[in-house]
């Protein structure tokens, strides 16, 4: 007797088969049970109430590239005019109007900076070097001098301030966060009892308050002539922030080594930090790599709340474009702009990160 499930296959089944066994398979999912199927006609419903009503406002009553704003005010429907129209102003917040095209340069390179390091044949100790000298090249376009006229960071805005912020801050913190970690971890209490204070007390602090401390605190304390311009305190307290983060996740890796991990480099004879590079690191960071890339992302859209110091990030330049008289305020037009943006690249480097993690095991 043919004991085969009813819904199993051969190799060689016909393709009208194989959409049905798919259909039914799809079936079973969604109405298998009792809860499956009042959940689907839950969620069924609201899609079909909902949907044809966002359809409606974003798309066929909106008004798309009419620059006029009388469009949007007379329109039903969603005024992505707005959008197009104020793009500039959007993205590059309140860079000045003819020098646009130094931001505009600046996000293209980070962006095509970043699209060429995810690939696994770049990871050479080149990358460095590159980066150094694209971020040299990024302040100088961005900031002016030799040759471009000066433009100070109290006028940059937009989606090359969050790339800036969010790049830097990282590209730093993660290094220092895993000295951190191995400082914490040391059997030298000096160095061990510096590291947790300094971890547990940004950790202990908001990084709204550390933001306030680097923009209103750091002027009482130092001259003139010393204070670093708002941008840069901005980008350090940022950076302090993220390593007390990430040195904990590094340090939740480093503790998941089995100790005969440690005792075979002993035995080979390898020194501390060639023990660290060759075998432990690659194993720690390699199990924190999911929380990691959660970390990361948190602090990709931490980077928008250097609005409250007075830098002119996506947000910001958001707002600025909405206190515009002539036009209606589109006020949910211009946050799922600026919302496309934070979860494009929120949803690439988690992308990024299962790559990863999927690369980890493969490569061992």
């Amino acid at each position: 007797m043919n004991m085969a499930m009813p819904f199993s296959i051969s190799a060689d089944a016909p393709p009208a088969q194989l959409r049905l066994s798919g259909v039914m398979r799809l079936a079973k999912l969604l109405f298998g049970t009792p809860l499956n199927a009042a959940l689907t006609l839950v969620f069924g419903g609201l899609l079909v109430v909902t949907v044809p009503a966002i359809m409606r406002w974003a798309v066929m009553d909106a008004v798309l590239f009419d620059p006029d704003p009388k469009a949007c005010r007379a329109a039903t429907g969603a005024c992505w005019s707005f959008i197009y129209t104020k793009s500039g102003q959007l993205l590059f917040g309140i860079y000045p109007l003819d020098e646009r095209w130094r931001p505009a340069t600046v996000c293209l390179m980070i962006l095509a900076l970043l699209a060429w390091s995810v690939r696994p044949a770049s990871w050479t100790p080149r990358l460095l070097a590159v980066w150094v000298a694209a971020l040299a090249l990024i302040f100088w376009l961005m900031g002016g001098g030799c040759g471009l006229t000066e433009v100070p960071t109290s006028s940059w805005g937009g989606l090359p301030v969050t790339l800036i912020l969010t790049v830097v801050a990282i590209g730093v913190a993660f290094p220092v966060s895993i000295l951190l970690a191995l400082a914490r971890r040391s059997t030298m209490p000096v160095l061990r009892t510096a590291a947790v204070i300094l971890i547990e007390s940004v950790r202990g602090l908001p990084l709204l308050s550390i933001l306030f401390v680097a923009s209103i605190m750091m002027p009482l304390f130092l001259p003139e002539a010393l204070l670093p311009d708002k941008f840069t305190r901005a980008l350090v307290a940022l950076t302090v922030f993220a390593a007390a983060y990430l040195a904990e996740v590094v340090r939740g890796g480093l503790q998941a080594i089995p100790k005969g991990q440690y005792e075979a480099a002993a035995a080979l004879g390898l020194p501390f930090w060639r023990t660290q590079y060759l075998v432990i690191l690659p194993q720690a960071i390699r199990i924190a790599i999911p929380a990691l890339a959660n970390t990361i992302i948190v602090m990709i859209k931490n980077t928008s709340l250097v609005l409250v110091v007075g830098l002119f990030d996506l947000i910001s330049s958001g707002k600025a474009a909405l206190a515009d008289p002539e036009w209606p305020s589109p006020a949910a037009e211009t946050f799922l702009f600026i919302g496309a943006i934070f979860f494009a690249l929120s949803f690439s480097f988690a992308r990024f990160a299962d790559f990863l993690e999927r690369r980890g095991p493969a490569a061992h």
